[in-house]
């Protein structure tokens, strides 16, 4: 019974959120479904603590997606989605984590607790590289090769990146922490949260950097003839059909982003394990 009302206020709290961000224009409608879903799993099986956590990844890589808006519209014809999340990049930034919460229920808390921090830390992480990073004032260099590539490419990292890779990890960690000590003081129960900062934080920028590896390597990445440019879009923004230049036809962002975080919570577990044992 405790687990069904678990879900009903999951499902509750869920569409509060997703209804604030799909009126702040953060979510399509498909968008808001995958939010929903994936913010009622983990309310629902991992309690408060998690979903507040999740919110936290939610409304900062959000922020963050809308500051200097203006600087960053020409980068537009790179990507393969805009600002507003659907329902395949929901999945792709949560699936992972949410897949942890339910997992919660047979497995180890404190390792699911871990592989659920890690997974956000990845996401967000990536998120504050993507959106900082190409304000940098230096190209960035592919990570594959160290050669400057364009603003944007996909693989292409950079210091004013990484180091928003960090900061987005620290995020995650430092208010997994706080979260889980509060949790755990109401609950009664004496659970060792400080390891999650340094396991959010490494997992985080392990994560992203898997992902920048996938994203110089394997992804598809598509050249439009009339402009004259890669971009990550099948069909370019001045409407012309692109051709493949690289990478496998079936590897998309959004199935990088998923792989990544599922590759930033199998590093927390082994993280977590080396500062727990």
């Amino acid at each position: 019974m405790n687990l069904l009302i678990q879900l009903a206020v999951g499902i509750v709290l869920s569409g509060l959120v997703t209804g604030l961000a799909y009126w702040r224009g953060s979510l399509t409608k498909s968008g808001g479904l995958g939010a929903m879903l994936v913010g009622t799993l983990i309310f629902g099986f991992g309690g408060w603590a998690w979903g507040v956590l999740l919110i936290v990844f939610f409304v900062s890589s959000s922020l963050l997606s809308h500051y200097k808006a203006g600087e960053k519209s020409g980068l537009a014809e790179k990507f393969d989605k805009g600002s507003q999340r659907d329902f395949g990049q929901a999945l792709a930034n949560g699936g992972i984590a949410a897949l942890a919460a339910v997992l919660s229920l047979a497995l180890p808390m404190p390792l699911m607790l871990a592989a659920f921090s890690g997974a956000l830390a990845t996401v967000n992480a990536d998120t504050w590289a993507t959106e900082l990073g190409v304000l940098s004032k230096r190209p960035p260099r592919l990570i594959t090769t160290g050669k400057p590539v364009d603003y944007g490419t996909s693989g292409g990292i950079s210091v004013l990146g990484t180091l928003a890779t960090l900061g987005g990890g620290l995020l995650i960690g430092l208010a997994a922490a706080l979260l889980i000590a509060v949790n755990d003081r109401f609950a009664g129960r004496d659970f060792a949260a400080l390891p999650l900062i340094p396991v959010a934080l490494l997992a985080g920028l392990a994560g992203s950097l898997f992902d920048s590896l996938l994203g110089a390597t394997v992804q598809s990445i598509y050249y439009c003839p009339t402009c004259q440019k890669e971009t990550e879009k099948k069909l370019h923004t001045c409407g012309t059909p692109t051709n493949r230049l690289r990478g496998w036809p079936w590897l998309d962002n959004d199935l990088v982003n998923l792989v990544s975080s599922l590759v930033g919570a199998l590093a927390a577990c082994l993280l977590w394990w080396i500062f727990t044992r």
